[in-house]
């Protein structure tokens, strides 16, 4: 199977054949994926060097003339270095792009923590009117940043070496029901849900898919708890914590609580594997049962 970021190459590249209005900016990042689409459209395949804040900012004009730019490197380059350039090139200027990162948390540990971004999707959301999409799948990704590419609003694509085992059928709109039952619910943030599955087996407990974390589906929450226990668990690929506050918005008339979990604020300095990041942040099915467990059934 290739890699959300291998579909991510061929996708886009047969998106620039298909759309005079898309345009593709690289800071070095994934250019040797994109040579013959560069080759094919040398005015709309932009390399800038390894110039992240410059990235955002030709990404921001093209936007202005009316292109449908995407902007794409590792996501600790393409959200925290140029944070300033997403807000004002885009939000301050009102106009629409599609951010693509590659790297997610921990993807690629021997980087180091300049590789790491697990504070990617919570710095996004002190901005206004931005759509975020975590795929757990390379079908999944392509179905999103197609979506992404065909709209004209501001959105995020976070790509990831994690992957479950199977596509589900994403639209782009809201959380899927995987797994339906009453003891509370448990909400799978893309790549985190095959290991929530596991950990979840054979409890009385709701999943829901989650591959669109903004706007927060408020309603399949809702829906998920009524008539049973409001207790929600939130299992994110990235900061812990991140969706807590969209969870309790979304439960504002009913007695609840919610416990989030995802990637530690500590910093791991033995980087190892993916593997041993996700089993240290509890993150694998033996981790996350340890803590879901005692929430959803307290002595």
């Amino acid at each position: 199977m290739d890699t959300m970021r291998d579909r991510f190459i061929s996708t886009t590249s047969r998106l620039l054949d298909e759309d005079p209005r898309l345009a593709l900016v690289l800071a070095e990042i994934s250019r040797d994926g994109f040579r013959q689409a560069e080759e094919r459209h040398p005015d709309r395949v932009i390399n800038v060097g390894i110039r992240e804040q410059l990235l955002i900012g030709v990404g921001g004009g093209l936007a202005l003339t009316g292109m449908r730019p995407v902007m794409h490197t590792f996501a600790s380059f393409l959200v925290e270095r140029p944070f300033e350039q997403v807000k004002l090139d885009f939000g301050h200027q009102g106009v629409g792009g599609v951010l693509v990162s590659a790297g997610a948390s921990y993807d690629w540990p021997a980087g180091g923590f300049t590789h790491m971004s697990p504070g990617d999707v919570a710095l996004m959301d002190t901005l206004d009117g931005w759509t975020v999409h975590v795929p757990g799948h390379p079908d999944e990704a392509e179905a999103l940043l197609r979506h992404a590419v065909a709209g004209d609003d501001r959105v995020y694509v976070r790509l990831s070496l994690q992957s479950n085992g199977e596509a589900r059928a994403v639209t782009g709109d809201g959380f899927l029901t995987v797994r339906e039952g009453r003891g509370g619910v448990v909400v799978a943030v893309g790549p985190m849900l095959d290991n929530v599955l596991a950990a979840t087996e054979g409890l009385d407990v709701t999943v829901l898919y989650a591959t669109t974390v903004r706007p927060f589906d408020d309603q399949a929450v809702r829906r998920a708890v009524a008539g049973g226990a409001a207790d929600v668990v939130i299992v994110e690929p990235y900061l812990a914590g991140t969706s807590t506050a969209a969870a309790n918005d979304a439960l504002p008339d009913l007695p609840h609580r919610v416990l989030g979990l995802g990637v530690a604020k500590r910093e791991l300095r033995r980087y190892g594997h993916m593997e041993e990041h996700l089993a240290a942040h509890g993150l694998d099915p033996r981790g996350l049962r340890e803590r879901i467990t005692p929430f959803l059934n307290p002595r």
